[in-house]
């Protein structure tokens, strides 16, 4: 069986040091906001090359606490709204309506799979307050059309960065390209924890602090609680975890490309429509390596009986999920994220990913 991802593998190549920080962290006896979590967010934020990192519980959380933090700070009310991409994973709209803030779904680039600047300035109205972009499979999207338009609205851009840390734009990492980033360190991620993890990036302080107090119950000093804030601490074994994987994340990325590159250059199949390959190949970072084809569940069929593990991100677009059916998505045409969803495979691609299994899925591909 070829794993569509095999955590085990990829955990085990670190596997002498991240039992020995587990192990330091037991004997601590301190499980929470300790020197683990100091330790990776210094090196979180020195790696994406901002002044702020702050590590919280999950990704969802991420984000939810981004928007909060600006309520909080009156950047932005309830019922104000923010322009999101239509074919994103349900976690960034479910950071805006928590906040009640309302998701303006804007279609993709079919070509990128990423938000299509070019549709951006139709969907700002006087109550768009920001831009949510997701640097989506890993491939980041950004331009300095999309800076100089939020700049022109006094809009903020917030970065859904769960899928791509260690991508670059002009040398510059992503979660460093807007005004905040929340980022996700679930398992499966290419920077994962062993259970859920997230963490937000900034260069605001005043921003930084206040999401800091807001995931620690609205409190900077122990009982005395400023925001009705919540729990969302990123804790100190999670936080050992990430900061070994962190050391190594450049070069398991590199092991990502070299994968897709694989895939691109040897997958023949007419009936399938490969990813692009960036420019700038380390704009992409490869979390996930997306084909479609028209006959997308024929296909992941037939590559489960040849032992090949597929999945589909994402097989129902946020527009068509019940959850928000009141917001009336539904009446409103995205043909494209329809078709993404509709045509979309997921292929194996991990670091440590044996060179045959990837030759035994090029060639099942092409047969």
């Amino acid at each position: 069986m070829i794993k569509f991802l095999d955590l085990q593998k990829i955990n085990f190549l670190h596997q002498q040091e991240i039992e020995e920080r587990i192990l330091n962290t037991f004997r601590s006896g301190w499980y929470l906001l300790g020197n683990e979590v100091k330790n990776f967010e210094q090196n979180l934020a020195q790696y994406i090359g901002v002044k702020n990192a702050i590590g919280v519980a999950n990704g969802l959380d991420a984000l939810r606490l981004i928007f909060r933090a600006y309520i909080e700070l009156s950047v932005m009310q309830k019922g104000d709204e923010v322009l999101v991409p239509a074919n994103t994973y349900i976690a960034s709209i479910l950071a805006l309506s928590d906040n009640g803030l309302v998701p303006v779904l804007v279609e993709p680039d079919i070509n990128t799979y990423n938000i299509d600047i070019t549709k951006i300035e139709e969907k700002i109205t006087s109550k768009t307050k920001a831009i949510l972009i997701v640097h989506l499979y890993g491939r980041v999207v950004f331009s300095e059309s999309l800076r100089t338009l939020a700049q022109k609205y006094n809009l903020k851009i917030v970065e859904d960065n769960a899928q791509a840390i260690g991508a670059t734009w002009q040398g510059i990492k992503s979660g460093n390209l807007g005004d905040a980033a929340g980022f996700s360190f679930y398992p499966g991620k290419n920077l994962g924890a062993l259970g859920d993890a997230g963490a937000v990036t900034t260069n605001d302080d005043v921003l930084a602090e206040c999401i800091r107090a807001l995931a620690n119950y609205g409190s900077k000093q122990k009982y005395v609680n400023i925001y009705k804030g919540l729990n969302s601490r990123l804790d100190e074994i999670q936080a050992a975890v990430l900061d070994v994987k962190l050391k190594y994340i450049d070069a398991e990325n590199e092991q990502r490309r070299q994968i897709a590159h694989r895939y691109i250059q040897e997958i023949k199949n007419e009936k399938i429509i490969l990813p692009q390959l960036p420019f700038n190949t380390a704009e992409h970072v490869w979390h996930l390596f997306v084909i479609r084809t028209a006959n997308r569940d024929r296909l992941q069929s037939n590559l489960a009986d040849n032992s090949i593990q597929t999945l589909i991100h994402y097989p129902i677009p946020p527009h068509l999920q019940e959850s928000y059916k009141e917001l009336g998505f539904e009446k409103t045409s995205f043909t494209i994220s329809e078709d993404i969803a509709n045509t979309c495979l997921s292929l194996p691609i991990w670091p440590g990913m044996d060179s045959q299994h990837v030759t035994s899925v090029i060639e099942a591909l092409n047969n």
